[in-house]
């Protein structure tokens, strides 16, 4: 019986009819990445015939919103304190003798090109990476597990790049570096909505066991199973575990690659993980993530936490939404329940300080849907006036995934209120409406649709 990760959620899928099936032989050099971004990875799809190996593919998993509110039992009102209670109160995973993971382990003779269907995604991309692996390590000195998503260049045999990004995890491979010792890590392929979305808790500003957080995030105890060459343990029904070490004094060209917001990011050397052992289960399943945008929802997901929390200290905010567009980093919106004139600035500043990657912000009022572009659009159209309702902060910390970051090295914040002004003035804002009418069943009238 499948109790966790991947395959559990296929069976879900299926039976909610949202996953769909691929027949056609495709190419993982290019065609795949352009299937799945012609549906802007929002739909899960099963890739069963891949061109050179007997291996499926599975893409698309975690794109859409809704979609990932109810793959984890929740909804969009209730997504934000859920997170918190998971962080606030975590949950103690559960080390089992043996598991699926363990059908096949891989010791001598790794060849990863060779052994899995790795896809390259774009013409100048230095290598096939591996773009949905999930990073684990362990703390030694609180034991902690911390886990998170890093593109990984395959180099070929059993050699790949790691790009770290990570603070704590360069800290703590710096640390080993020093001593000239490896850092033990495993790369995990293969898992659900919960493992993702623990993955992309901020481990610098929490410090919480990432394996606990996921085992509070579904209920019940996250089942873990020992690495056969390393000091780690792995969920025991993933489909593909890479054991190894990120070698010290070591580094190899990393790059071109095709990034988050559709732009090559440029060539740098980065440390190296010789991969010590495989493991995986009959019969495995590949889990890719296209490069621009799919995983990162969950990603935007918690950084909605983190914009909820900042802007919660300041005024009384409504909803907040880390956007697509902003690849769920650089842009965010929020609605506020306005009761000074001065909430929309503090809002801005609030929003601004809350993470460095947040770049552009718009503050509206509660009559606002924030997940609707087109109305916040409308909305910064006929409430802002440049002069007055526009801040900016010139040369602050940005983030490497903006090419614009890369000009001067700082980048400029920009906050923009667009809330309705209190009062008598406030009306001449107030929506036109249908009484009685502002939420028809349309197919009342035209049922084939």
């Amino acid at each position: 019986m499948e109790k966790q990760m991947l395959r559990a959620s296929l069976k879900r899928l299926k039976e909610k009819n949202d996953l769909l099936i691929c027949e056609k032989e495709v190419d993982p050099k290019y065609e795949l990445g352009a299937v799945l971004k012609y549906f802007q990875n929002t739909r899960p799809i099963l890739f069963n015939r891949i061109k050179g190996s007997n291996i499926p593919i599975i893409g698309g998993m975690f794109g859409n919103r809704k979609l990932y509110y109810e793959m984890i039992d929740t909804t969009h009102e209730e997504r934000i304190h859920a997170f918190i209670n998971a962080i606030a109160n975590p949950m103690e995973p559960k080390v089992i003798p043996n598991g699926p993971i363990k059908e096949n382990i891989i010791r001598r003779n790794i060849d990863l090109p060779r052994m899995f269907p790795i896809p390259t995604f774009h013409d100048e991309d230095s290598a096939p990476f591996i773009t949905s692996g999930i990073v684990a390590f362990k703390d030694p000195d609180t034991g902690n597990v911390y886990t998170a998503v890093r593109r990984l260049q395959v180099n070929g045999g059993n050699n790949i790049n790691v790009l770290i990004a990570s603070p704590m995890m360069t800290e703590l491979f710096e640390k080993f570096e020093a001593q000239n010792k490896p850092l033990e890590i495993a790369v995990i392929l293969g898992y659900d909505y919960e493992f993702l979305l623990a993955s992309q808790v901020s481990s610098e500003l929490y410090g919480v066991d990432k394996y606990k957080i996921d085992s509070a995030l579904r209920g019940e105890p996250l089942e873990l199973v020992k690495c056969e060459t390393i000091d780690l343990e792995v969920p025991a029904y993933a489909e593909i575990v890479l054991e190894g070490v990120m070698v010290p004094n070591k580094r190899i060209e990393e790059g071109p690659f095709g990034e988050l917001m559709g732009y090559y990011g440029g060539k740098a050397p980065h440390p190296v993980m010789e991969v010590k052992a495989v493991l995986h289960r009959n019969n495995p399943i590949l889990q890719v993530a296209f490069p621009c945008r799919e995983e990162h929802l969950a990603n935007g997901l918690m950084r909605e936490v983190e914009l909820y929390s900042a802007l919660d200290k300041q005024v009384d905010v409504n909803d907040v939404n880390v956007t697509v567009g902003g690849g769920y980093r650089f842009h965010g919106v929020a609605s506020i329940n306005k009761k000074t004139e001065g909430d929309g600035k503090t809002a801005i500043l609030a929003a601004l300080g809350s993470n460095k990657d947040l770049k552009h912000v718009v503050i509206v009022d509660n009559d606002v849907d924030i997940f609707d572009s087109k109305e916040v659009e409308g909305i910064i159209a006929t409430r802002v006036q440049g002069s007055k309702d526009i801040v900016i902060i010139e040369g602050g910390i940005g983030s490497g995934l903006d090419p614009s970051h890369f000009l001067r090295g700082v980048t400029d914040k920009v906050g923009i209120d667009a809330t309705k002004p209190l009062g008598e003035d406030g009306k001449r804002f107030e929506k036109a409406k249908m009484p009685g009418y502002e939420n028809i069943n349309i197919k009342e009238y035209f049922p084939s649709i």
